[in-house]
Protein backbone atom coordinates (compact mmCIF):
# COMPACT_ATOMS: atom_id res chain seq x y z
CA UNK A 1 0.00 0.00 0.00
CA UNK A 2 2.89 2.52 -0.73
CA UNK A 3 2.74 5.69 -1.92
CA UNK A 4 1.73 6.03 -5.75
CA UNK A 5 4.59 8.08 -6.09
CA UNK A 6 7.08 5.88 -6.46
CA UNK A 7 5.75 3.89 -9.92
CA UNK A 8 5.65 5.30 -13.68
CA UNK A 9 9.26 7.07 -13.87
CA UNK A 10 9.92 6.31 -17.26
CA UNK A 11 10.18 9.36 -19.69
CA UNK A 12 6.82 10.07 -21.54
CA UNK A 13 6.02 11.16 -24.91
CA UNK A 14 5.59 15.27 -24.74
CA UNK A 15 3.34 15.58 -27.93
CA UNK A 16 1.12 13.10 -27.87
CA UNK A 17 -2.24 13.25 -26.42
CA UNK A 18 -4.08 11.01 -23.82
CA UNK A 19 -6.42 9.49 -26.29
CA UNK A 20 -3.23 8.26 -29.02
CA UNK A 21 -1.47 7.44 -26.25
CA UNK A 22 -4.02 5.03 -24.87
CA UNK A 23 -4.50 4.02 -28.45
CA UNK A 24 -1.36 2.01 -28.15
CA UNK A 25 -2.14 0.04 -24.91
CA UNK A 26 -4.10 -3.23 -24.27
CA UNK A 27 -6.78 -3.57 -21.90
CA UNK A 28 -3.90 -6.00 -19.97
CA UNK A 29 -1.82 -2.97 -19.94
CA UNK A 30 -4.22 -0.44 -18.90
CA UNK A 31 -5.31 -2.73 -16.10
CA UNK A 32 -1.97 -3.33 -14.91
CA UNK A 33 -1.66 0.64 -14.51
CA UNK A 34 -4.67 0.63 -12.65
CA UNK A 35 -3.68 -1.48 -9.76
CA UNK A 36 -0.17 0.07 -10.09
CA UNK A 37 1.42 -3.33 -10.48
CA UNK A 38 4.62 -1.44 -9.55
CA UNK A 39 3.46 -0.71 -6.42
CA UNK A 40 2.24 -4.36 -5.58
CA UNK A 41 5.43 -6.27 -6.68
CA UNK A 42 7.36 -3.83 -3.85
CA UNK A 43 5.22 -4.14 -1.40
CA UNK A 44 4.89 -7.90 -1.81
CA UNK A 45 8.42 -7.45 -1.05
CA UNK A 46 8.27 -6.10 2.59
CA UNK A 47 4.93 -8.29 3.22
CA UNK A 48 6.98 -11.43 2.17
CA UNK A 49 10.08 -10.31 4.63
CA UNK A 50 7.25 -9.74 7.29
CA UNK A 51 5.94 -13.71 6.61
CA UNK A 52 9.44 -15.07 6.29
CA UNK A 53 10.73 -13.59 9.40
CA UNK A 54 7.46 -14.30 11.50
CA UNK A 55 7.72 -18.23 10.74
CA UNK A 56 11.01 -17.94 11.63
CA UNK A 57 10.78 -16.13 15.27
CA UNK A 58 7.69 -18.68 15.78
CA UNK A 59 9.60 -21.09 15.15
CA UNK A 60 7.07 -22.80 11.65
CA UNK A 61 7.61 -24.22 8.87
CA UNK A 62 7.23 -22.12 5.73
CA UNK A 63 6.38 -25.54 3.35
CA UNK A 64 3.91 -26.93 6.28
CA UNK A 65 2.26 -23.57 6.31
CA UNK A 66 2.11 -22.44 2.81
CA UNK A 67 -1.35 -21.91 2.14
CA UNK A 68 -0.98 -19.43 4.67
CA UNK A 69 1.65 -17.73 2.87
CA UNK A 70 -0.47 -17.82 -0.16
CA UNK A 71 -3.73 -16.58 1.56
CA UNK A 72 -1.45 -13.58 2.93
CA UNK A 73 0.39 -12.56 -0.34
CA UNK A 74 -2.76 -12.73 -2.17
CA UNK A 75 -5.08 -11.24 -0.14
CA UNK A 76 -2.43 -8.34 0.34
CA UNK A 77 -1.85 -7.52 -3.24
CA UNK A 78 -5.86 -7.34 -3.80
CA UNK A 79 -6.12 -4.66 -1.07
CA UNK A 80 -3.41 -3.44 -2.47
CA UNK A 81 -4.79 -3.44 -5.85
CA UNK A 82 -8.05 -2.23 -4.55
CA UNK A 83 -6.95 1.09 -2.90
CA UNK A 84 -4.44 1.79 -6.05
CA UNK A 85 -7.79 1.69 -8.16
CA UNK A 86 -9.93 3.32 -5.56
CA UNK A 87 -6.88 5.96 -5.75
CA UNK A 88 -7.10 6.32 -9.22
CA UNK A 89 -10.44 7.14 -9.28
CA UNK A 90 -10.36 9.88 -6.75
CA UNK A 91 -7.23 11.45 -8.70
CA UNK A 92 -8.98 11.14 -12.57
CA UNK A 93 -9.25 14.83 -12.73
CA UNK A 94 -5.97 15.49 -11.83
CA UNK A 95 -3.54 13.36 -13.12
CA UNK A 96 -3.84 14.17 -16.54
CA UNK A 97 -1.87 17.40 -15.03
CA UNK A 98 1.15 15.04 -14.71
CA UNK A 99 3.54 13.18 -17.04
CA UNK A 100 3.89 10.29 -15.51
CA UNK A 101 -0.11 9.70 -14.50
CA UNK A 102 -1.59 11.17 -17.90
CA UNK A 103 -1.41 7.71 -19.21
CA UNK A 104 -3.41 6.36 -16.47
CA UNK A 105 -7.25 4.64 -18.22
CA UNK A 106 -8.91 6.76 -15.84
CA UNK A 107 -7.56 9.73 -17.82
CA UNK A 108 -7.96 8.34 -21.13
CA UNK A 109 -10.88 6.55 -20.89
CA UNK A 110 -10.67 3.56 -21.76
CA UNK A 111 -11.73 2.49 -18.24
CA UNK A 112 -15.10 4.20 -16.88
CA UNK A 113 -14.79 5.93 -12.87
CA UNK A 114 -17.58 3.06 -12.36
CA UNK A 115 -16.00 0.39 -13.17
CA UNK A 116 -12.86 1.49 -11.36
CA UNK A 117 -14.95 2.39 -7.93
CA UNK A 118 -16.64 -0.91 -8.22
CA UNK A 119 -13.23 -2.88 -8.58
CA UNK A 120 -11.16 -0.90 -5.75
CA UNK A 121 -14.10 -1.93 -3.39
CA UNK A 122 -14.43 -5.47 -4.58
CA UNK A 123 -10.52 -6.24 -4.85
CA UNK A 124 -10.52 -4.82 -1.33
CA UNK A 125 -13.20 -6.73 -0.25
CA UNK A 126 -11.81 -10.10 -1.56
CA UNK A 127 -8.41 -9.37 -0.21
CA UNK A 128 -9.68 -8.72 2.91
CA UNK A 129 -11.32 -11.65 3.44
CA UNK A 130 -8.40 -14.01 2.70
CA UNK A 131 -6.46 -11.70 5.18
CA UNK A 132 -8.87 -12.86 7.54
CA UNK A 133 -8.93 -16.40 6.74
CA UNK A 134 -5.07 -16.22 8.40
CA UNK A 135 -5.46 -14.03 11.16
CA UNK A 136 -8.05 -10.96 12.27
CA UNK A 137 -5.21 -9.08 13.17
CA UNK A 138 -3.33 -9.47 9.50
CA UNK A 139 -7.05 -8.10 8.16
CA UNK A 140 -7.49 -5.15 10.13
CA UNK A 141 -4.29 -4.01 9.97
CA UNK A 142 -4.76 -4.43 5.85
CA UNK A 143 -7.90 -2.17 6.04
CA UNK A 144 -5.60 0.20 8.26
CA UNK A 145 -3.57 0.42 5.46
CA UNK A 146 -6.18 1.05 2.90
CA UNK A 147 -7.92 3.26 5.01
CA UNK A 148 -4.76 5.75 5.41
CA UNK A 149 -3.71 5.22 1.69
CA UNK A 150 -7.64 6.30 -0.08
CA UNK A 151 -9.20 8.54 2.69
CA UNK A 152 -6.81 9.73 4.58
CA UNK A 153 -4.08 10.38 2.11
CA UNK A 154 -5.68 10.66 -1.30
CA UNK A 155 -8.85 12.17 0.13
CA UNK A 156 -7.75 14.27 2.66
CA UNK A 157 -4.07 15.41 3.07
CA UNK A 158 -2.98 14.85 -0.61
CA UNK A 159 -4.26 18.07 -1.73
CA UNK A 160 -4.63 19.98 1.56
CA UNK A 161 -0.91 19.62 3.80
CA UNK A 162 2.47 18.87 2.94
CA UNK A 163 2.12 16.78 5.59
CA UNK A 164 0.50 14.17 2.88
CA UNK A 165 3.65 12.24 2.77
CA UNK A 166 4.30 11.87 6.06
CA UNK A 167 0.49 10.38 6.13
CA UNK A 168 0.62 7.82 3.07
CA UNK A 169 3.92 6.61 4.36
CA UNK A 170 1.64 4.15 7.16
CA UNK A 171 -0.12 2.29 4.50
CA UNK A 172 3.32 2.30 2.85
CA UNK A 173 4.51 0.78 6.34
CA UNK A 174 1.88 -2.06 6.89
CA UNK A 175 2.72 -4.62 4.61
CA UNK A 176 5.51 -5.74 6.55
CA UNK A 177 2.81 -6.14 9.66
CA UNK A 178 0.49 -7.73 7.88
CA UNK A 179 2.74 -10.33 6.95
CA UNK A 180 3.60 -11.18 10.55
CA UNK A 181 0.37 -10.57 12.15
CA UNK A 182 -0.65 -13.59 9.35
CA UNK A 183 1.65 -15.92 11.43
CA UNK A 184 1.35 -14.23 14.51
CA UNK A 185 -0.96 -11.83 15.48
CA UNK A 186 1.13 -11.10 18.55
CA UNK A 187 3.46 -9.10 16.58
CA UNK A 188 6.89 -9.55 17.81
CA UNK A 189 8.92 -6.09 18.62
CA UNK A 190 11.08 -7.01 15.37
CA UNK A 191 7.53 -7.00 13.52
CA UNK A 192 7.40 -3.62 14.82
CA UNK A 193 11.12 -2.36 14.14
CA UNK A 194 10.46 -3.57 10.52
CA UNK A 195 7.54 -1.28 9.99
CA UNK A 196 9.33 2.03 11.68
CA UNK A 197 12.15 1.34 9.23
CA UNK A 198 9.59 1.49 6.26
CA UNK A 199 7.41 4.40 7.86
CA UNK A 200 10.88 6.45 8.44
CA UNK A 201 12.33 5.63 4.97
CA UNK A 202 9.42 6.54 2.70
CA UNK A 203 9.60 10.70 3.19
CA UNK A 204 13.23 11.26 1.94
CA UNK A 205 12.34 8.96 -0.66
CA UNK A 206 9.33 10.56 -1.58
CA UNK A 207 10.32 13.86 -1.10
CA UNK A 208 13.24 13.20 -3.54
CA UNK A 209 11.22 12.06 -5.79
CA UNK A 210 8.67 15.33 -5.61
CA UNK A 211 12.19 17.44 -5.88
CA UNK A 212 12.11 15.88 -9.38
CA UNK A 213 8.54 16.03 -9.99
CA UNK A 214 8.29 19.66 -8.38
CA UNK A 215 6.87 21.42 -11.45
CA UNK A 216 4.35 18.53 -12.08
CA UNK A 217 3.25 18.85 -8.35
CA UNK A 218 3.00 22.28 -8.86
CA UNK A 219 0.66 22.03 -12.09
CA UNK A 220 -1.34 19.69 -10.35
CA UNK A 221 -1.88 21.75 -7.44
CA UNK A 222 -0.27 19.34 -4.93
CA UNK A 223 1.40 21.14 -2.12
CA UNK A 224 4.07 18.98 -1.71
CA UNK A 225 7.17 20.40 0.68
CA UNK A 226 9.74 21.39 -2.34
CA UNK A 227 6.62 23.09 -3.89
CA UNK A 228 5.30 24.90 -0.62
CA UNK A 229 8.77 25.37 1.28
CA UNK A 230 10.84 25.20 -1.70
CA UNK A 231 14.10 22.72 -2.16
CA UNK A 232 16.69 24.21 0.99
CA UNK A 233 13.97 23.27 3.49
CA UNK A 234 12.83 20.04 1.60
CA UNK A 235 16.54 18.78 1.83
CA UNK A 236 17.23 19.65 5.46
CA UNK A 237 13.92 17.30 6.13
CA UNK A 238 15.36 14.42 4.07
CA UNK A 239 18.48 14.33 6.43
CA UNK A 240 16.74 14.74 8.88
CA UNK A 241 14.29 11.74 8.29
CA UNK A 242 17.81 9.71 7.33
CA UNK A 243 19.14 10.68 10.94
CA UNK A 244 15.75 8.85 12.55
CA UNK A 245 16.94 5.73 10.86
CA UNK A 246 20.54 5.42 12.72
CA UNK A 247 19.27 3.49 16.32
CA UNK A 248 16.93 0.88 14.31
CA UNK A 249 19.28 -1.28 13.21
CA UNK A 250 19.69 -2.33 16.68
CA UNK A 251 16.16 -3.15 17.52
CA UNK A 252 16.60 -6.36 15.32
CA UNK A 253 20.35 -7.42 16.97
CA UNK A 254 18.48 -10.90 17.17
CA UNK A 255 19.24 -11.44 13.24
CA UNK A 256 22.63 -11.19 14.07
CA UNK A 257 25.75 -8.60 14.32
CA UNK A 258 26.25 -8.98 10.28
CA UNK A 259 22.63 -7.87 9.32
CA UNK A 260 22.94 -5.33 11.98
CA UNK A 261 26.80 -4.01 10.35
CA UNK A 262 25.05 -4.23 7.04
CA UNK A 263 21.89 -1.75 7.76
CA UNK A 264 23.93 0.07 9.97
CA UNK A 265 26.46 0.70 6.80
CA UNK A 266 23.59 1.09 4.48
CA UNK A 267 21.96 4.13 6.72
CA UNK A 268 25.36 5.72 7.09
CA UNK A 269 25.79 5.44 3.50
CA UNK A 270 22.80 6.92 2.87
CA UNK A 271 23.61 10.13 5.33
CA UNK A 272 27.14 10.54 3.84
CA UNK A 273 25.76 10.72 0.67
CA UNK A 274 22.87 13.34 1.06
CA UNK A 275 25.83 15.53 3.29
CA UNK A 276 28.07 15.51 0.42
CA UNK A 277 26.29 16.79 -2.04
CA UNK A 278 23.96 19.04 0.29
CA UNK A 279 25.24 22.17 -1.09
CA UNK A 280 25.24 21.09 -4.22
CA UNK A 281 24.12 23.57 -6.81
CA UNK A 282 21.96 21.17 -8.85
CA UNK A 283 19.15 19.73 -6.38
CA UNK A 284 17.64 17.88 -9.12
CA UNK A 285 20.81 15.88 -9.47
CA UNK A 286 20.90 15.33 -5.81
CA UNK A 287 17.55 14.50 -5.61
CA UNK A 288 18.42 11.63 -8.28
CA UNK A 289 20.98 10.70 -6.30
CA UNK A 290 19.13 10.09 -2.93
CA UNK A 291 16.32 8.91 -4.58
CA UNK A 292 18.21 5.90 -6.57
CA UNK A 293 20.08 5.36 -3.55
CA UNK A 294 16.75 4.68 -1.30
CA UNK A 295 15.53 2.00 -3.89
CA UNK A 296 18.93 0.24 -3.69
CA UNK A 297 18.84 0.84 -0.02
CA UNK A 298 15.01 -0.88 0.20
CA UNK A 299 16.21 -4.09 -1.76
CA UNK A 300 19.17 -4.72 0.01
CA UNK A 301 18.36 -4.37 3.59
CA UNK A 302 15.11 -7.03 2.83
CA UNK A 303 16.88 -8.93 1.51
CA UNK A 304 19.55 -9.22 4.21
CA UNK A 305 16.86 -9.64 6.69
CA UNK A 306 15.63 -12.81 4.79
CA UNK A 307 19.52 -13.94 4.38
CA UNK A 308 19.98 -13.63 8.06
CA UNK A 309 17.53 -16.17 9.17
CA UNK A 310 19.66 -19.06 7.66
CA UNK A 311 22.69 -18.54 9.62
Amino acid sequence: MANSRTIDEAPSTEHESPQSEAYNTTVWQDFMALIKIGIIRSNLITAFTGLWLAFHYTGQSFLANWHIALLTLLGTSLVIAGSCSLNNYIDRDIDHLMDRTKKRPTVTGRFSPNRVLWMGIIFTTIGTVMLAATSIMAAVIGLVGAFTYVVLYSMWSKRRYTINTVIGSISGAVPPLIGWAAVDPDLHIVAWAIFLIMFIWQPPHFLALAMRRVEEYRAAGIPMLPVVHGFAMTKRQIIIWIVCLLPLPFYLFSLGTIFVVIATLLNIGWLWLGLKGYKSKDDIKWATTMFVYSLNYLTILFVAMIVATFF
